[in-house]
């Protein structure tokens, strides 16, 4: 999803404003919110919020854009899941829907403040404003066959996510590296396989 960059249509000051509050929440993180600051752009916001504990998406990580229009803080930015997620407020295309950027929106809110909402919609998702309305019949209807859903997205599409954002790989050269590479690359194998057989019942259903 390629944004054309809105730099030049901000104001200084919102600029400066923007810049302010990501260096800030790059300095003390929030709990389980780990911000992405793009030097070239800072109108091209992104975010990696873990799957809260608790949750079908408990053990994933979701990458989370927030695209701000030339009248921010006017009105609200956009905001989109960039890592597939199966939740009854996030379209097909990555749309977040929460009232917090429609009609409960204030220029005053900021940028922590929305981070913080999509990070609560994946403990409290609201049916009623269903992007997604098959997620969100489930989540009303049948509770289990959501979270089994919702489960096997964030195995599927989440994990691999985590592993790209830095997961626990280490330079190793002692003498069990190699038998760790291996082990390492059959248990890729068996977790590929997983995936395929969870992809292929994910089509199923």
């Amino acid at each position: 999803m390629s944004s054309i960059s809105n730099v030049e249509n901000l104001s200084p000051q919102t600029i400066r404003q923007v810049m302010k509050e990501m260096q800030q929440m790059s300095e003390t993180p929030l709990e389980g919110i780990k911000i992405q600051i793009n030097d070239a752009d800072v109108t091209d916001i992104q975010a990696l919020i873990e799957g809260p504990a608790g949750t079908p998406y408990a053990g994933g990580v979701f990458r989370v854009k927030l695209t701000l229009g030339k009248d921010f803080p006017q009105s609200p930015p956009k905001a989109f899941f960039l890592t597939k997620i199966f939740h009854p407020n996030v379209a097909a295309n990555g749309e977040i829907c929460v009232n917090t950027l429609k009609k409960d929106w204030k220029p005053d809110l900021g940028i922590k403040h929305i981070l913080l909402t999509i990070k609560c919609l994946l403990i409290v998702p609201n049916a009623e404003s269903a992007l997604n309305e098959e997620a969100g019949k489930l989540l009303l209807e049948r509770y289990d066959d959501y979270s089994q859903r919702a489960k096997m997205m964030t195995e599927i599409h989440a994990q691999a996510a985590k592993s790209a954002a830095g997961g626990d790989a280490k330079d190793d050269d002692g003498p069990s590296s190699k038998k760790h590479a291996v082990d390492k690359k059959v248990q890729d194998k068996k977790k590929e396989k997983l995936i395929k057989e969870k992809k292929r019942m994910l089509k199923r259903l």
